[in-house]
């Protein structure tokens, strides 16, 4: 079988992978819920888990893509999560999801950074932004083919949507392997890799400038607060989903069943956070830096809100209505949020820095998750939730600071 070109397969890939991840974020909450029985502290624990592996395993699984093979690391990632997909759908035990989850966490650190290393030196420079974007655009949309298609599997059976989706991973990686071209690749020298030992310089080199900058230490106090209520406003965590499955009275139209409401609202959100990111583009191209830090400062506010009316919604369709529009000031901000701190942050120590903000976030998840459905736990789940308020609260004081630097 001829090998793809590298373009036509990057599509591919995004296609595919598109397709099945949908299928899995859409189930995968009602799976844990109403087929394993997991409450809210053992959802955000869950994610915690998998983001603690994930971080814990980013190096030694770096050092296959820049020694060996990129287009190797990312297939041995595309079937690890097929394989945490299907251990996790086969066995509906909570000990059986962190397995699978760990396996999956894995699994993403192998493709983390090696798919986009691998597409960019396979074609010109000139090229790349446009083949990722474009490879993120085909992604999403064929998403929406993923989420219908498990709304549709998912109404009579959960588990065979993880059956399938892990299955069509492991097949993606299979494919890959023939068609995946990789001409261009050149190992890296031992001094180049990613180890232990330049993590340590990295942090060191990291901290140092971070220390000496108060602008840096207000934007690391910011992520750490994102960090803390990620688990519980994405589909990561799952307690957004969990609160709609749990305390709400569902609509009987049709006598649909919760995976295909849940799909509609991720359908509609899809679409509506193509319009909201373009119209955000637009309002705020070439905007000063602090006009963009007084937007952030707007968004960050109006998702507070949206966090507690969500909360605390006396209905399904207000519940919903409100989610939905959380969902899309929180997709707003983080349209800003990106580029302004790499455009904030000087060329020469940016990619430490950023680093550093990745894995502050990491830190935050790990920790916020597990406090946050303690909380739900131990109170209510509305009330654990609007929790994640509280957590976002330091954000427009941050901001307001920064401001005044």
């Amino acid at each position: 079988m001829k090998q793809l070109k590298p373009t036509t397969a990057y599509f591919l890939i995004q296609s595919i992978y598109g397709a099945l991840f949908m299928a899995m974020v859409l189930v995968s909450t009602i799976y844990r819920v109403d087929i394993v029985g997991m409450n809210a502290f053992q959802l955000l624990l869950a994610a915690a888990v998998f983001r603690l592996v994930a971080f814990l395993a980013e190096i030694p699984t770096g050092i296959v893509a820049d020694a060996y093979s990129r287009k190797l690391s990312t297939l041995i990632g595309y079937f690890l999560i097929g394989s945490g997909f299907i251990v996790e759908g086969s066995i509906p035990q909570y000990w059986a999801v962190l397995v699978g989850l760990s396996i999956a966490a894995v699994g993403d650190t192998f493709i983390s950074g090696a798919l986009w290393a691998w597409i960019a030196g396979e074609i010109e420079d000139s090229q790349v932004q446009d083949v990722m974007i474009r490879g993120d655009q085909i992604g999403r949309f064929v998403g929406i083919v993923g989420t219908v298609a498990a709304m549709v599997t998912g109404s009579f059976n959960l588990t065979l949507v993880y059956q399938v989706a892990g299955a069509g991973f492991i097949l993606l990686a299979l494919l890959m392997l023939v068609l995946m071209p990789e001409n261009n690749f050149v190992s890296a020298a031992d001094d180049e890799r990613d180890t232990w030992g330049k993590l340590k310089q990295t942090l060191s080199a990291g901290f140092g400038y971070v220390r000496a900058s108060r602008f840096l230490m207000l934007i690391f106090a910011i992520e750490l607060c994102y960090g803390f209520v990620d688990p519980g406003v994405t589909s990561s965590g799952g307690l957004s989903e969990a609160h709609l499955l749990e305390d709400f009275e569902w609509p009987t139209y049709n006598n649909w069943e919760p995976v295909v409401w849940l799909g509609l609202i991720s359908i509609a959100n899809g679409l509506l956070s193509l319009g909201v990111m373009e119209w955000v583009k637009r309002r705020f191209d070439g905007a000063p830096a602090d006009t963009v830090a007084r937007g952030m400062r707007l968004f960050t506010i109006g998702f507070i809100v949206s966090i507690v009316l969500f909360a605390f919604a006396n209905s399904f369709e207000l519940g919903v209505l409100v989610f939905i529009i959380g969902r899309q000031i929180q997709r707003a901000n983080f349209t800003l949020y990106d580029p302004w701190l790499t455009r904030q942050i000087a060329p020469e120590v940016r990619a430490t820095v950023l680093s550093m903000w990745s894995q502050t976030n990491a830190i935050g998840q790990v920790i916020g998750g597990p406090i946050i459905g303690a909380i739900a736990v131990a109170t209510t789940l509305p009330i654990g939730y609007a929790f994640l308020a509280l957590f976002l609260l330091p954000v427009p004081i941050l901001l307001t600071m920064i401001l005044r630097e």
